[in-house]
């Protein structure tokens, strides 16, 4: 009997030992490397344990036992794409004051929807900027711990603001005395809401340098956190390795946080010279989701948009593309970031050929949400290319991307760390 059970234990272990160690090839038409731009063909890839260990061409695998080969022979393959600025509790079809009842784990649900229906699209990280009840949190830590289906995610708390402002909710009548869980004025104020978002486990910090469009009573150009805060701000989350991102539509906003060091600006709709040359000096990412206006203007009033948001996103929406070809054209740093939850999750890639259509070559739009956005992250060790000892994120589509760039808009496979999704 014990002879038995040890020989049962052996070859249990046998299997194990060939599960862990068996290697995944995956085949393609073509592949695109974006770091140099080229188009390889007949690429061969091979993967142990969600990690690319080797990429060659014109290549036959050698499979052993266990070993498994993917092919895709009409298909391109692309590293898996990265959208740098998503809000996954938020739909778009549901109208702000109904979202205003929906509890925290109704909003954690709705976000582990859309984490999937957004890995499905082929964006396998996220960095979602500002959830109220640290619930993107836990929606990352489920997928991480296997319990659900999504990208790899960035995520940050609740969005830190001034008292009134855009991260602030000013919906709500006076009686109700209602401030928002990231609201915190003055230096030390929002040294500690840094330090809460990080004790409940964020692993990126936001705050609302301006107004913004969707938020009630607020100036969407005007300045709102101070210099000494947003200083400290960044100061506090840099300590604890945390990248930082500021919501800035308006000019002297866009400036104060460039100066106070952020990693990254959102939105960046009226921006001067002298902004796009101090983002320049500084490495600072710009991340300007020029799609979603599109959505807004056709979508919104039926969606339950009120008025004023309708006009401020029409104040915006011009200046904004017009700040986006400045900026390219003057060499800025770009990432991909589309505000995802203005316009359906699961569209993100619709923004690609805005990107192009205003100033970027395909590659370019590309490389925001790859190699770019990686580099912002501080893993571009790991993400952002199909390259040896890279994690495995790849996806696949029908045709050349950088020929044209819409065809990212239908994925038809979908790889994240070796696994395959799609």
């Amino acid at each position: 009997m014990k002879k038995t059970a040890l020989a049962i234990s052996l070859g249990l272990a046998c299997l194990t030992s060939l599960n862990t160690y068996a290697t995944t090839y995956l085949s393609a038409k073509a592949m695109v490397d974006v770091n140099s731009g080229k188009l390889i063909k007949s690429p061969l890839i091979s993967i142990d344990n969600g990690q690319i260990t080797a990429v060659q061409s014109n290549k036959q695998p050698n499979l052993k036992d266990g070993d498994k080969h993917i092919q895709l022979p009409e298909l391109t393959l692309l590293p898996g794409l990265m959208d740098m600025h998503v809000h996954l509790t938020s739909d778009p079809t549901v109208p702000r004051s109904e979202r205003i009842g929906q509890s925290i784990p109704r909003k954690a649900i709705k976000a582990a929807h859309f984490a999937e229906k957004t890995l499905y699209a082929g964006f396998t990280t996220l960095r979602n900027l500002g959830a109220e009840g640290y619930s993107v949190i836990a929606v990352r830590d489920g997928i991480n711990a296997g319990d659900i289906v999504g990208p790899r995610i960035w995520a940050a708390g609740p969005s830190l603001g001034v008292t009134g402002g855009h991260c602030d909710n000013n919906r709500l009548p006076p009686e109700m005395k209602y401030t928002a869980e990231g609201v915190a004025d003055g230096p030390w104020a929002v040294r500690a809401k840094v330090r809460e978002n990080i004790k409940y486990g964020a692993n990126a910090i936001k705050f609302c340098a301006t107004g913004g469009v969707f938020s009630k009573g607020t100036k969407v150009g005007i300045q709102q956190y101070s210099q000494d805060e947003m200083n400290a701000i960044v100061d506090e989350a840099h300590l604890r390795g945390l990248t930082v991102a500021a919501h800035a539509h308006g000019t002297s906003g866009i400036k104060a946080a460039i100066v106070a060091g952020v990693d990254s600006v959102e939105h960046v709709s009226f921006v001067d010279d002298e902004a796009i040359k101090l983002a320049k000096k500084h490495g600072t990412w710009f991340s300007m989701d020029i799609y979603n206006t599109e959505y807004t203007l056709a979508f919104g009033e039926q969606n339950g948009v009120a008025e004023e948001n309708l006009n401020k996103e029409r104040q915006v929406s011009k200046k904004q593309r017009d700040s986006f070809s400045r900026a390219v054209k003057a060499g800025v740093n770009m990432v991909f970031g589309t505000d995802a939850a203005i316009y359906p999750h699961g569209d993100n890639a619709k923004q690609f050929s805005r990107m192009v259509e205003f100033g970027m070559t395909p590659l370019q739009a590309l490389q925001s949400a790859t190699i770019n956005s990686a580099k912002l992250l501080k893993a571009d060790n790991q993400l952002g290319q199909i390259k040896n000892g890279f994690l495995a994120d790849i996806i696949a589509v029908k045709g050349n991307p950088l020929e044209n760039i819409a065809v990212l808009e239908d994925v038809q496979f979908v790889m994240k760390d070796g696994k395959v999704f799609k």
